[in-house]
């Protein structure tokens, strides 16, 4: 079944409508320790919520959704724990979980599953291999409604704005739909459209990921190495991104307007008339997929030319232009016989600012030198290491990964193998690298990996070369050196300028006790809540217990005595009655929280 297509779930609205209420009234509903939770006051989105909490119960992450006090929105039934198998390797069984939990709870999801698998820097492999097989699955939506989004977005209708537009889409997407058509001047275009509502789904989906991903972070210490919050905002940036579609537009302008004097080169037309933030229009490029070049031997593609170029068109966006194509898998390469390539789908980009790329270049020059302190300091300046990292250790594991391959034949090297080895090395040391800096890394090796099938001896260390040493000799002239000591000296005068009255400041408020220590404590507040529990358990327990002694003295008392009326006995037996109600009520809370032992 199609993601698409699987049906929201049902849940009371009874038990929803209390939920909301409770919470309204008294925050600590949810558990004193949980953050605040703005989204429950819609109640579609507390659906939403509860469908999460029971999708990750059924795939094994109760003890997650227990940790976060959600536990009250599974019933006792999918509480079990799924059978694992043997033979799977723990982050192999995880990874699989992860993927069957986003497949399952819809198209944002997914796409959160596939920026996962971008980030070797902190998901271990056995992960990434497994979200790697997710896909989209999102089944098209109706064109006649894409024909209305057209006639909102262009404020015209279609038949003015275009010649024709084919009836069935080329490619459906979680966010777009694209659809071949012509202007009326005979060119060929593409359409791109936005999903209807899929801007308002998205932004119900980020909240509830970013309160999850802060509960994680705050309250489940295995999730911290992970930085659940951090990974989020990054999905969020880069999901908001994609849903503006004048966002690619301006990038694929961009990286025409760079490779317009390469006429081996093809980057497609942004047709700006036809563009909004809700739909845009390309120009068509002809070819093949590199698929089927990858395929072909012989005439009539030149595949050592072709390697090169590819390579080379890739090293100058890393290092000249300064924005890339994040997403060169041979569907989104096409070739033009003999040796012609367009790039198509600038929906992922990344971005190498000039200080980033003056760190990537000292990053090269201290695995060229075999200078292990050098990348470290590079790293440092990326902000990639945390304060929990160890230097020395670090540069102990990055001094035998570089010896390792070093000295290795080009035509032997893996770059796969690499990329993924140094990953592995950065995650274990707690350090993250920049999610720009990951993306350029994962297309150099994919790239890479193209450009050999293509042409085995191919020289990319050739092509490096002269564009490291170019970016070297520029950040190394006159003007650069003095530009940048013309900054850091407004800096200097700058601080000088504002350091009197805040040091004036600070006295002031330390001879009138306006300074303050502020003292956060950690893992405190779980244990308050438990510690609360059990004294209301307690409590509830003696209460009980009152009723049994109490009741069993009524009923011993003389049966002629009454009371309004009652006989004692009776009272005595309704005591008895009261009690097993409430004592099986409180056998039924503790058998819900899973700690009966």
């Amino acid at each position: 079944m199609s993601i698409a297509n699987i049906p929201a779930p049902t849940y009371p609205l009874s038990s929803l409508a209390t939920s909301v209420i409770a919470t309204r009234s008294n925050p600590r509903r949810l558990g004193p320790h949980m953050l605040p939770l703005r989204f429950t006051r819609s109640v579609q989105n507390l659906q939403r919520l509860q469908h999460i909490a029971r999708v990750l119960t059924q795939h094994g992450f109760g003890h997650v959704v227990d940790q976060v006090d959600l536990g009250r929105f599974v019933p006792l039934r999918l509480r079990r724990k799924p059978a694992a198998t043997k033979e799977e390797a723990p982050y192999v069984g995880v990874g699989r979980r992860m993927t069957r939990v986003a497949s399952e709870l819809g198209p944002i999801f997914v796409k959160l599953g596939q920026m996962l698998a971008t980030r070797p820097d902190i998901l271990p492999p056995e992960i990434l291999t497994e979200l790697q097989t997710l896909q989209d699955q999102v089944q098209p939506f109706d064109s006649s409604l894409a024909r209305q989004i057209i006639e909102t977005e262009l404020k015209m209708p279609v038949d003015d704005a275009y010649a024709n537009v084919e009836s069935d889409p080329i490619a459906s997407g979680s966010i777009g739909q694209v659809y071949r058509a012509a202007l009326h001047d005979g060119r060929h275009v593409v359409i791109k459209v936005r999903r209807p509502d899929i801007e308002r789904d998205i932004r119900a989906d980020l909240q509830i990921l970013k309160w999850f991903a802060e509960a994680l972070e705050r309250w489940v210490a295995e999730a911290r190495p992970f930085h659940p919050l951090s990974l989020v905002e990054e999905f969020e940036r880069t999901l908001l991104r994609e849903l503006d579609f004048m966002h690619e537009a301006a990038t694929t302008a961009r990286l025409r307007d760079a490779f317009q004097d390469d006429p081996n080169v093809e980057i497609p037309a942004v047709i700006w008339s036809h563009s909004t933030p809700g739909m845009l229009t390309l120009e068509a490029l002809d070819g093949e997929s590199l698929n089927a070049v990858l395929d072909t031997q012989g005439p009539p593609f030149h595949r050592k030319a072709l390697a090169a170029r590819l390579a080379d068109m890739y090293l100058k966006q890393f290092f000249e232009i300064g924005t890339f194509h994040a997403d060169p898998h041979p569907g989104n390469i096409l070739v033009t016989a003999p040796e012609r390539i367009g790039l198509i789908d600038f929906g992922q980009t990344g971005v190498i600012s000039d200080e980033m790329a003056g760190d990537l270049v000292v990053l090269l020059l201290g695995v060229v030198t075999r200078d292990m302190n050098i990348i470290a300091d590079a790293l440092i300046e990326m902000g990639a290491i945390s304060t929990k990292t160890e230097r020395r250790q670090l540069v102990t594991d990055l001094q035998y990964l570089v010896d390792k391959y070093h000295s290795q034949p080009l035509q032997r090297l893996k770059i796969q193998s690499v990329f993924t080895e140094a990953a592995e090395v950065i995650r274990h040391h707690d350090a993250t690298i920049p999610r720009d800096v990951v993306l350029m890394l994962k297309s150099l090796t994919t790239v890479w990996g193209v450009a050999v099938q293509l042409d085995p001896d191919l020289d990319i260390v050739g092509l490096l070369k002269p564009r490291l040493l170019a970016m070297i000799r520029a950040r190394l002239s006159p003007m650069k050196m003095l530009r940048a000591g013309g900054l850091t000296m407004w800096h200097v005068l700058s601080f000088l300028r504002t350091a009197p009255q805040q040091i004036r400041e600070m006295l002031q408020k330390a001879s009138s006790g306006g300074w303050q220590i502020n003292v956060r404590h950690d893992n405190l507040e779980p244990l308050a809540r438990d510690i609360d529990r059990s004294s209301n358990r307690l409590a509830f327990s003696i209460v009980i217990a009152g009723l049994i002694v109490g009741s069993s003295m009524v009923v011993s008392a003389d049966p002629q005595i009454h009371v309004f009326g009652i006989q004692l006995q009776s009272l005595g037996v309704a005591g008895y009655l009261v009690a097993a109600v409430l004592g099986m009520g409180l056998i039924w809370a503790i058998f819900r929280s899973g700690r009966l032992s």
